[in-house]
């Protein structure tokens, strides 16, 4: 698992999937709420006038030099909800992002989001 103060390191650096084809570049981390334990990350994709954010988790990531390796294939980020660069995440949209990956998506008690970023 990366820990959080980690993940301020690897800002901007590309992400790969677990053959080593890169996806993008990290943009973001999200953490989970109940935990503060970093659950997803936002990937810059997309060509330089059209870029846009796509949702990848990271359990099971590593860290190298100069990439983040996740454990999900190039085509299967690629087709995840994604957001313009300038956007934020509604909270009605949330639990697509964990349908997508077939995890399950929990609120807090009260209905919080299950995702903050960081």
């Amino acid at each position: 698992m990366i820990h959080a103060a980690d993940i301020r390191e690897w800002r901007n650096c590309d992400v790969v999937d677990p053959k080593g084809h890169k996806i993008g570049v990290l943009e973001a981390v999200y953490v989970d709420t109940a935990t503060d334990e970093p659950a997803m990350a936002t990937v810059r994709t997309g060509l330089p006038t059209r870029h846009q954010l796509t949702f990848v988790p990271l359990d099971e990531a590593t860290l190298g030099p100069g990439y983040v390796k996740v454990s999900y294939a190039k085509a299967l980020v690629k087709k995840a909800p994604s957001l313009g660069v300038d956007d934020v995440l509604p909270a009605e949209q949330e639990e697509a992002i964990f349908q997508h990956y077939d995890m399950p998506y929990r609120t807090g008690a009260g209905g919080e989001r299950q995702l903050a970023r960081r």
